[in-house]
Protein backbone atom coordinates (compact mmCIF):
# COMPACT_ATOMS: atom_id res chain seq x y z
CA UNK A 1 0.00 0.00 0.00
CA UNK A 2 2.51 2.64 -1.06
CA UNK A 3 -0.08 5.33 -1.91
CA UNK A 4 -1.87 5.33 1.44
CA UNK A 5 -1.33 8.28 3.75
CA UNK A 6 -0.23 7.78 7.31
CA UNK A 7 -3.67 8.59 8.74
CA UNK A 8 -5.39 6.13 6.39
CA UNK A 9 -2.87 3.47 7.33
CA UNK A 10 -3.48 4.14 11.02
CA UNK A 11 -7.26 3.96 10.51
CA UNK A 12 -6.92 0.64 8.70
CA UNK A 13 -4.82 -0.69 11.57
CA UNK A 14 -7.57 0.24 14.05
CA UNK A 15 -10.29 -1.34 11.89
CA UNK A 16 -8.33 -4.57 11.57
CA UNK A 17 -7.81 -4.78 15.34
CA UNK A 18 -11.53 -4.15 15.92
CA UNK A 19 -12.38 -6.90 13.45
CA UNK A 20 -10.13 -9.33 15.29
CA UNK A 21 -11.90 -8.57 18.57
CA UNK A 22 -15.33 -9.49 17.17
CA UNK A 23 -16.70 -12.95 17.69
CA UNK A 24 -16.53 -14.64 14.29
CA UNK A 25 -19.55 -16.84 15.11
CA UNK A 26 -21.84 -13.90 15.86
CA UNK A 27 -23.01 -11.45 13.21
CA UNK A 28 -25.06 -8.39 14.16
CA UNK A 29 -25.99 -5.31 12.16
CA UNK A 30 -25.01 -3.00 14.99
CA UNK A 31 -25.73 0.69 15.35
CA UNK A 32 -24.83 1.49 11.75
CA UNK A 33 -27.37 -1.05 10.50
CA UNK A 34 -30.05 0.47 12.71
CA UNK A 35 -29.25 3.99 11.51
CA UNK A 36 -29.40 2.92 7.85
CA UNK A 37 -32.72 1.13 8.44
CA UNK A 38 -34.18 4.12 10.29
CA UNK A 39 -33.14 6.53 7.52
CA UNK A 40 -34.69 4.25 4.90
CA UNK A 41 -37.91 3.98 6.92
CA UNK A 42 -38.13 7.77 7.24
CA UNK A 43 -37.52 8.15 3.50
CA UNK A 44 -40.32 5.70 2.67
CA UNK A 45 -42.66 7.49 5.08
CA UNK A 46 -41.86 10.86 3.50
CA UNK A 47 -42.38 9.47 -0.01
CA UNK A 48 -45.74 7.94 0.94
CA UNK A 49 -46.87 11.22 2.53
CA UNK A 50 -45.84 13.14 -0.59
CA UNK A 51 -47.57 10.61 -2.85
CA UNK A 52 -50.82 10.89 -0.89
CA UNK A 53 -50.64 14.69 -1.11
CA UNK A 54 -50.09 14.57 -4.88
CA UNK A 55 -52.81 11.96 -5.45
CA UNK A 56 -55.24 14.16 -3.51
CA UNK A 57 -54.67 16.96 -6.02
CA UNK A 58 -55.42 14.78 -9.06
CA UNK A 59 -58.75 15.44 -10.78
CA UNK A 60 -60.13 12.15 -12.08
CA UNK A 61 -63.03 13.66 -14.06
CA UNK A 62 -62.54 13.07 -17.77
CA UNK A 63 -63.44 15.72 -20.30
CA UNK A 64 -65.92 14.47 -22.88
CA UNK A 65 -64.30 13.33 -26.11
CA UNK A 66 -65.42 15.70 -28.91
CA UNK A 67 -65.08 12.96 -31.56
CA UNK A 68 -67.32 10.60 -29.61
CA UNK A 69 -69.92 13.36 -29.07
CA UNK A 70 -70.01 14.12 -32.80
CA UNK A 71 -70.39 10.42 -33.65
CA UNK A 72 -73.28 10.08 -31.17
CA UNK A 73 -75.15 13.05 -32.61
CA UNK A 74 -74.78 11.72 -36.18
CA UNK A 75 -75.95 8.19 -35.34
CA UNK A 76 -79.61 7.46 -36.09
CA UNK A 77 -81.65 7.32 -32.97
CA UNK A 78 -84.02 4.44 -32.37
CA UNK A 79 -87.68 5.36 -32.43
CA UNK A 80 -89.57 4.29 -29.34
CA UNK A 81 -93.10 3.62 -30.07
Amino acid sequence: MPDMSASASLAMTHVVTLAKELDEDKVTPGVLGFIVFAVMALAVWALMKSMNRHMGRVDFKEAPDPDAAAADSEAPQAHKG
